[in-house]
């Protein structure tokens, strides 16, 4: 049986796009909303938590994220979670409530913001280069075995360049677009 599995590799390279887009929307552009805290992790319980097992996060306003928490007892490790987390928000604490005013971007947190999209971007390109190094070893390993020709693996490996390519191009046209968002130009 061949180890080289195209649909496999489709599917693991669509999933760096995808891993690279769920990063880049945690990226705040001055407008509030929810999914700035996907990335939040919280230890409660004894377990890290994804905030939203643990409280409902809103947005009332523009420019405000509203958490409410569900136990008394969480509010503090969710402050913590929030504040240590590196998004810039100071959390308000107002009983189970934490209120996030999210504050006017500086110059400065722009470029920071910008670089860490970019870094985003190139964990997501790493991911791609490793799904295209692990299908042609699977296509060297087939033709050590005799199930394909020396001719199909070099058509195969052409066929993962081109999917390989396809997909920085589309991890690069994410990382542009959040950037322009980000700088606002």
């Amino acid at each position: 049986m061949a180890a080289y599995n195209k649909a496999d590799l489709e599917r693991r390279m669509a999933g760096a796009v995808e891993s690279l887009k769920n990063d880049l929307v945690g990226l705040r552009t001055g407008r509030a909303s929810t999914s700035l805290l996907d990335p939040v992790t919280v230890t409660v319980y004894g377990a890290n938590m994804p905030i939203t097992q643990v409280a409902t996060v809103s947005v009332p306003e523009p420019r405000l994220i509203s958490v409410q928490v569900w136990d008394k007892a969480n509010v503090g490790p969710v402050d913590k979670a929030i504040r240590s987390a590196g998004l810039g928000l100071n959390p308000i604490v107002d009983g189970t409530t934490l209120r996030l005013p999210i504050p006017d971007l500086t110059e400065e947190r722009r470029k920071e913001l910008a670089k860490l999209a970019s870094q985003y971007a190139e964990k997501a390109r790493i991911a791609a280069r490793n799904v295209r190094r692990d299908g042609n070893d699977s296509l060297k390993t087939d033709e050590k075995k005799g199930v394909v020709s020396e001719d199909e693996r070099k058509r195969h490996e052409t066929e993962v360049q081109k999917l390989t390519d396809a997909t920085i191009a589309d991890i690069d046209a994410a990382a542009a677009a959040k950037e322009k968002e980000i700088l606002g130009k």
